[in-house]
């Protein structure tokens, strides 16, 4: 069957399909031998020989969801310029290729999923799904009424005005108060900019929610397989 290369990349776990793309157009994929930029490609995903960094890619025969409670300290990526910690190196247990479903920056915790399946990854990604992500946030100071209703509108940040969110205040600790954020975007460092626009700065940042998706009591550095449930869920949506 006829697949366009990037989606095929994806469904083999790979990347993303926007990361195959950037894979594609900077000339890391090779068809039959060729190397190939254009995105409009298309591959037979039987009779087609694709190779990424000269190693051949083949179809995942079993799709795996994972959860993992990402410590701070470590970069949602497989492999890092820096050398860095990545996320992979706490799932050495898993015997298949899995890629990050969107990203937690470097001093963020909390709920990550990972996946060889290349739609579900492009689902929970793409803008115009709006999948909520639920964050526990210790920030400097107490935002008011006024910082309460300027995440309901939407905030400008350097990328741009955010979307409609959502800013619970659950603890006030004096110096600092522990909030609730809900946001239906994935932009770099969103919510650290969206706090720092209101001028109460992020201590310290958990995410525990992907929709309906919950982190519990999950111990920090730790991964289980999501039950059929939540990723009947997560196809749903």
């Amino acid at each position: 069957m006829e697949v366009r290369l990037q989606k095929f990349l994806a469904e083999a776990g790979i990347a993303s399909r926007r990361k195959a793309e950037e894979l594609i157009l900077a000339g890391k994929v090779k068809v039959n031998g060729v190397t190939v930029t254009e995105l409009g490609t298309k591959i037979d995903d039987k009779k087609d020989e694709v190779l990424y960094n000269g190693k051949r890619v083949t179809l995942s025969e079993k799709h795996v969801y994972i959860m993992l409670n990402k410590p701070s300290g470590f970069v949602t990526t497989v492999k890092d310029q820096f050398n860095r910690p990545t996320v992979m190196d706490l799932i050495k247990g898993v015997k298949e290729r899995v890629v990050p479903v969107g990203r937690l920056d470097y001093d963020t915790s909390g709920l990550l999923l990972l996946t060889n399946d290349g739609e579900l990854t492009y689902k929970l990604t793409h803008p115009s799904k709006k999948v909520e992500k639920t964050y526990i946030a210790k920030l400097f100071g107490r935002p008011d009424d006024k910082n309460i209703q300027e995440f309901r509108r939407g905030i400008m940040i350097d990328t741009g005005m955010t979307q409609p969110a959502k800013l619970e205040i659950l603890e006030d600790l004096g110096k600092y108060c522990v909030c609730k954020i809900t946001i239906t975007e994935g932009k770099n460092r969103q919510v650290r900019k969206m706090c720092d626009a209101i001028k109460h700065p992020v201590a310290t940042l958990q995410r525990v929610g992907t929709g309906e998706i919950e982190l519990g009591d999950l111990k920090k550095g730790a991964y289980r397989y999501l039950t059929e449930k939540e990723i009947k869920y997560l196809k749903s949506l």
